[in-house]
């Protein structure tokens, strides 16, 4: 999903290609996803196929939030008026629990009750352990660059 070839974190994406960061962020959450599963009872997937694909459309769920959201702070900063700041803020608002409802909708859409992460509070804690994960190992990763030398 990125174009360019030494992409930085935080830089913005372009174009659908994808990077080995991305294969990680999936395994990642296939691995937070199935402790999900095995210590929470109302987290179900009947397979591990299905736990993959599930994993594949949160991955793609939570970067379109986090464009969504990066766009809104970018509008927030940039506000020149109280009325424009509050309406960012308003978005931002909305946009943060609405997320949480979408992956929910989404997920009931695509798998049927095969997969069930739950209720609002349990995928939001889940969506929570995620990008923890996700920001940890892409830590693990920046340090393991710049040990070797690279950027």
């Amino acid at each position: 999903m990125d174009t360019a070839p030494d992409r930085r974190e935080g830089a913005p994406r372009s174009g659908l290609r994808l990077t080995p960061i991305d294969l990680v962020d999936v395994l990642v959450y296939v691995i937070v996803l199935n402790l999900a599963i095995e210590f929470f009872p109302s987290v179900i997937s009947e397979t591990f196929t299905l736990s993959l694909l599930t994993a594949v459309l949160l991955k793609v769920v939570l970067e379109l939030v986090l464009l969504v959201k990066n766009a809104i702070k970018r509008r927030l900063r940039s506000a020149s008026k109280v009325g424009e700041r509050i309406l960012a803020a308003a978005m931002l608002l909305v946009v943060l629990p609405a997320s949480k409802l979408v992956v929910l909708e989404l997920v009931a859409l695509i798998f049927g009750d095969s997969v069930q992460l739950g209720g609002f509070f349990l995928v939001t804690g889940l969506i929570i352990v995620l990008m923890i994960a996700r920001g940890g190992v892409r830590l693990i990763f920046r340090d393991y660059r710049s040990e070797r030398g690279r950027p």
